[in-house]
């Protein structure tokens, strides 16, 4: 509780969580793990705000490794609740429990550590910057082949469920988690006068029709039952009551299952927007940035995962889930190794802002779940190891 607190009061964002990995290899080190710094660089000349850490067993020889992974960075969010351990970072929070990720992975390597002489083999600590970012921080990691040395077997990733009970873990073979693309477009007229329509090209008029016709792809382009949702979250018409802009800025979100409808909406999308707009007298800037793919859980890792939670919480206490339209980058991983990522119930109705979704100001977790999680990710990779 105490370390997760502690990351709670001093979130970081994105690409920025040298403090948050400072004190993780300060608690890694102490305990004798062995600690590499400095991975996830967005530029060849910075040096990253990631970590990797190795906990060697002593039962055996063996040259098996498994990974288990956590987030770093927070929100650009304004907390609110909370006093004992509100953000003191104005403006940012850790509103989708990175901070609880990494606690509990802090957990599972110290307890890995301490009963060392039990178990063989290799686990990976792998603490990752920007996954709230594209490019995700998963990418970096991989790319700069941090996770080759020594190589893991799988790897084992958790997020913290506000609609879980506590105590529950939440398991899906295969497809999992939405790819995310996240979409940037400006429409372009001619503004002036709002008196004077008749003189202008009102990128406001075409950025509605074009917000209701891409919408559309949803619903009469895509196969039925194929999930996918079209969002956008921001719209920009920087004019007034009597003037009309130049530009609109539109900002949105792609979520997609099928890598190949996915990259046929990547032409599909800005094609319709320009037809669209030049049909109006207009025109398009449209930017699309590939993010996240599918969170793909490897069946055969996934039931073995599957079977040690039954073990440790009880077969009443494991969840099937359900697809998620939410993104994560731990996709990344799984689709350069077996992987396997798990819900952890942690809402409580009689403690404030536990039942409360991802990503909102009031967000918190019951924090006993913190010692089932740990538990978990420890289990699973001795569980692991020893088969």
């Amino acid at each position: 509780m105490g370390w997760r607190r502690h990351l709670h009061v001093h979130p970081e964002l994105s690409f920025q969580e040298h403090g948050t990995v400072a004190f993780v290899a300060g608690v890694l080190k102490k305990e004798g793990i062995e600690v590499r710094e400095g991975v996830g660089r967005l530029t060849p000349a910075a040096k990253g705000t990631g970590l990797i850490a190795l906990v060697r067993g002593d039962g055996s020889r063996s040259d098996r490794c498994f990974a288990l992974r956590a987030d770093l960075d927070a929100l650009p969010i304004t907390e609110v609740g909370k006093d004992a351990y509100r953000s003191n970072n104005a403006g940012v929070m850790h509103a989708c429990g990175h901070d609880a990720h990494t606690a509990m992975v802090l957990g599972a390597g110290l307890l890995l550590h301490r009963m060392r002489k039990e178990w063989s083999g290799t686990v990976m600590l792998v603490f990752q910057p920007g996954e709230e970012r594209e490019p995700g921080g998963a990418s970096l990691l991989v790319q700069e082949g941090v996770l080759r040395d020594p190589a893991p077997s799988g790897i084992l990733g958790q997020h913290v469920t506000p609609e879980l009970s506590i105590g529950k873990l939440g398991f899906r073979s295969g497809a999992f988690m939405a790819a995310a693309d996240e979409i940037y477009i400006t429409v372009k007229g001619r503004g002036g006068h709002a008196a004077s329509p008749h003189l202008l090209i009102d990128p406001v008029l075409i950025a509605a029709h074009l917000l209701t016709a891409l919408q559309q792809v949803s619903s009469r382009r895509n196969k039925p039952g194929q999930p996918m949702v079209l969002s956008f979250g921001r719209v920009i018409a920087d004019g007034a009551t009597n003037v009309i802009p130049d530009t609109v800025r539109i900002e949105g979100t792609l979520r997609t299952f099928d890598e190949t409808w996915r990259t046929q909406l990547h032409t599909l999308l800005p094609d319709m927007a320009r037809t669209l707009a030049r049909s109006m007298g207009g025109d398009v800037d449209f930017e699309m940035l590939k993010g996240s793919g599918v969170v793909v859980n490897e069946p055969a890792l996934t039931a073995r995962m599957r079977a040690a939670a039954v073990a440790y919480v009880g077969a009443d206490n494991v969840i099937d889930m359900d697809i998620r339209m939410g993104a994560e980058d731990f996709g990344t991983y799984s689709q350069v190794m077996p992987a396997c990522f798990f819900r952890l119930g942690t809402g409580n109705p009689a403690k404030p802002g536990t039942t409360s979704g991802l990503h909102r100001a009031e967000f918190d977790i019951d924090e006993d779940a913190l010692a089932i999680g740990a538990g978990m990710m420890a289990w699973g990779a001795v569980t692991e190891l020893g088969r």
